[in-house]
C-alpha cells in the first residue's frame, strides 16, 4: 500500500478479548461519558480490536502483571478513521463544550491538537495503539494514576511530578511493563501506547468497531 493509505481490511486485527483473557474493556467512545458526550462515529459495539501483532504483545504485558495482582483495564484500542474525523470537526466547527470542566478545564478545546492531546491522523487507526489502565484485584479498582483517562492537562503527562510519589510508581508500573513487551509510550498521556513494531505504520482502517468487522458471529 502507499504511504497513509486508507483501507477496509480487518483480517489482520482480532477480538481483544479472545487473546487476552483478564482484560478489562470500558471502551470510553461507544459511551457518552468522553470528552466529546456523545457515542463516537464507528463504535458500533462496546468491544477493543487490535492487530494481531498488538494483541500478542498485550498479552504478555497482561500475563506479567496478572501475576503481581493486577488486571489491564482498556479504554480505546482500534480506532476508526471516521471517529478521528468526528474528532477534527468537533474542534473545528461544533461550539459545544459540555465536557470542558471534566477532561479539559484548563484548556480552549482547539488548544487540543496543537498540544498533541488530540491527533488529525491518530495512531489507534493503524490499530496497533491501545489506551489502557491498571485494576488491583485485591480491591477491584483501578490504580490512582493522579489523573483520570482523557484528562487533556500536564497532569497526564507520565513524567508530571505533581502527582504523588504512589501516583507516579502506579504510572510506571504500567509503562514499564508495556515497554518491556514492545510498545512505546508518549509524552502527554500516561495511559496511550503503541507497538514499537507495528505492523501498519502507514495504513489507517476504516472498519468499524464490531464484531463481524473481524469475522466474529
Amino acid at each position: 500500500m502507499g504511504r497513509n493509505a486508507l483501507s477496509t481490511d480487518a483480517s489482520d486485527f482480532v477480538l481483544l478479548a479472545d487473546h487476552v483473557p483478564h482484560i478489562v474493556q470500558e471502551i470510553r467512545y461507544y459511551a457518552t461519558y468522553n470528552f466529546i458526550g456523545e457515542r463516537i462515529d464507528g463504535y458500533e459495539e462496546p468491544i477493543a480490536l487490535l492487530t494481531r501483532e498488538a494483541a500478542r504483545a498485550l498479552k504478555a504485558v497482561s500475563n506479567e502483571l496478572f501475576v503481581q495482582g493486577y488486571r489491564l483495564k482498556v479504554f480505546d484500542a482500534y480506532r476508526p478513521v471516521a471517529a478521528v474525523k468526528q474528532f477534527i470537526l468537533w474542534g473545528i466547527e461544533d461550539t459545544d463544550v459540555r465536557m470542558k470542566p471534566y477532561f479539559y478545564p484548563d484548556l480552549e478545546k482547539q488548544e487540543l491538537f496543537a498540544r498533541g492531546y488530540i491527533a488529525k491522523q491518530s495512531s489507534h487507526s493503524r490499530g496497533s495503539a491501545v489506551d489502557l489502565t491498571l485494576l488491583d484485584m485485591r480491591t477491584g479498582k483501578e490504580l490512582d494514576m493522579g489523573s483520570p483517562f482523557d484528562l487533556f492537562s500536564p497532569l497526564s503527562h507520565p513524567d508530571c511530578r505533581s502527582v504523588t510519589e504512589e501516583q507516579h510508581e502506579n504510572r510506571m508500573l504500567l509503562q514499564h511493563a508495556m515497554v518491556r513487551n514492545g510498545f512505546l509510550p508518549i509524552d502527554c498521556e500516561w495511559w496511550h501506547f503503541a507497538l514499537a513494531e507495528e505492523p501498519f505504520p502507514d495504513t489507517y482502517f476504516t472498519f468499524p468497531v464490531c464484531r463481524d468487522a473481524v469475522g466474529k458471529r
